[in-house]
C-alpha cells in the first residue's frame, strides 16, 4: 500500500507540473491534463485488484457481467483468432451438480477450490492454435480489472480445471458447459462481491530489467 501511493503520488505530480502555469489555459495541455487524469484511474485499477477468496452470497447481475465479459473479448489476441469460448454459471444449482460431479471417487469434496465465488466463467482454448492458451489468459486478465473498476471481486483458478478433468464425471460436466468441439477448458474466473480486503503481496521488481 505504501508503494502504491507513493508511485500514485509521482504519478500526480508529473500531471501537475505538465499542466501548471498559463500554458494550462490552452486546449493543448488541457486535454494532457485529461488524459493523465484517465491514466491515473486505470493505473489505480491495475493496482488496487486483488484475487479474492471469500465472497458475500450476493450474484452479480448479468447486466454487470455483460460489461465484465465485453471487456474481456476486446482483449488483444493472436490474428484476431479469437481463439476462446467463455461459459458462465451463475446457477447455484448448476454450481452444485459441477461440484458434486468433480468431486465423484475423491475421498474429500474439491468443490471448495472455487472459493465459494456465487459466478463462475469457465474459459476454454482452441488447442488448434498455439497462441490460443496466452489469449484466454488476457481475456481473463480484462475481466477481472473491469471487474474491479465495477466493484466486483474476482480470482483466476486452475484447481478447478485439473479436478474437473481428472473427473469420471468429466464428459457429464463438459457436456452440461457445452463448448464446441474440440475446445478444451483451461482457466476459470470467478466473480462476486468480496467479504474480504486483502493486503497486496510483495511484489519482485527485480525480476525486471533493462537489456542495453
Amino acid at each position: 500500500m505504501k508503494y502504491l501511493k507513493t508511485f500514485m503520488g509521482g504519478l500526480c505530480m508529473m500531471a501537475a507540473v505538465s499542466c501548471s502555469g498559463p500554458a494550462a489555459e490552452n486546449s493543448e495541455c488541457a486535454d494532457a491534463c485529461s488524459a493523465s487524469s484517465s491514466s491515473k484511474a486505470v493505473i489505480e485499477n491495475i493496482m488496487a485488484r486483488r484475487s479474492i477468496r471469500k465472497y458475500k452470497p450476493q450474484t452479480v447481475a448479468r447486466d454487470t457481467m455483460n460489461i465484465i465479459l465485453e471487456c474481456g473479448i476486446n482483449a488483444p489476441n493472436g490474428q484476431n483468432k479469437q481463439s476462446w469460448e467463455v461459459r458462465v454459471v451463475d446457477n447455484a444449482a448448476t454450481m452444485d451438480f459441477i461440484k458434486e460431479a468433480m468431486s465423484e471417487g475423491r475421498d474429500v469434496a474439491v468443490g471448495s477450490c472455487f472459493r465459494g465465488a456465487p459466478v463462475m466463467a469457465f474459459i476454454a482454448r482452441d488447442p488448434s492454435y498455439d497462441f490460443s492458451a496466452y489469449d484466454c489468459g488476457l481475456l481473463a486478465q480484462n475481466m477481472m480489472l473491469s471487474a474491479t473498476s465495477l466493484g466486483v471481486g474476482s480470482i483466476c483458478l486452475g484447481s478447478p480445471v485439473r479436478f474437473i478433468m481428472e473427473s469420471p464425471k468429466k464428459g457429464e460436466i463438459l457436456e452440461r458447459l457445452g463448448f464446441s468441439e474440440g475446445y478444451e477448458l483451461c482457466l476459470c474466473v470467478g466473480f462476486g462481491y468480496a467479504d474480504e480486503a486483502p493486503d497486496a503481496k510483495p511484489r519482485d521488481f527485480g525480476k525486471v530489467k533493462f537489456v542495453d
